[in-house]
């Protein structure tokens, strides 16, 4: 019987993580939940807490570091599904908003931590917006777009598009996941958005 109720390894810690993306996507912010706040909703002991992270902001690290998978697969699908540079903004933005309503919680929880009160977290997460755009400068290297840009400008083109479509998830975040209208307004106005980023790049003279 012991061994039929004995948690499975890091059980635990997985309930410790959803709960936090739970009360995230109840509308709690992330900085203010506590950690008794935290056990309490998964449905275990505070002391159980401290066997799997040093603090709150711990606990943030690690929802950042899984944040960067979700994002990472994201990356996947797009590479694997947009085959035409013509439609690369398009599509691309349609998986994005995709991804955005599947994993609500974990994009609800970016868009906090990036203007949070936790410093750990915020630049966990600026890190990750990072590395997106750097692999997004290199997906337009390989698809040879853009290649009178030089290096530096092709990587600032790169973090404006990935601060852009961040910017847009307050929009997706505030629509209904229902509300299918909206949801394609949103995804229209930031295709469109990023369509006039690379059509300014596209006339931009690197010095």
């Amino acid at each position: 019987m012991a061994d039929v109720q004995r948690r499975r390894p890091g059980e635990t810690r997985e309930k410790l993580m959803t709960a936090a993306l739970t009360l995230v996507g109840k509308g709690r912010h992330f900085a203010s939940i506590g950690i008794r706040e935290v056990t309490r909703q998964a449905g275990v002991v505070p002391t159980s807490f401290y066997r799997h992270f040093r603090s709150v902001d711990d606990l943030g690290l690690q929802l950042v570091d899984e944040l960067g998978l979700v994002l990472r697969r994201m990356m996947r699908e797009a590479r694997e599904n947009v085959l035409q540079a013509d439609k690369l903004i398009e599509e691309s933005v349609g998986i994005f908003v995709a991804h955005a309503l599947a994993n609500r919680n974990f994009f609800m929880f970016m868009a906090q931590g990036l203007a949070g009160e936790s410093r750990a977290v915020q630049e966990g997460i600026r890190s990750e917006m990072r590395f997106f755009a750097s692999e997004l400068a290199n997906d337009l290297r390989r698809l040879k777009l853009l290649p009178h840009l030089s290096d530096s400008d092709l990587d600032m083109t790169c973090e404006l598009v990935v601060r852009t479509v961040a910017f847009s998830l307050t929009d997706i975040l505030s629509i209904s996941p229902e509300d299918d209208y909206q949801i394609e307004l949103v995804r229209k106005r930031t295709t469109r958005f990023l369509q006039l980023i690379l059509i300014g790049a596209g006339h931009w003279e690197s010095s």
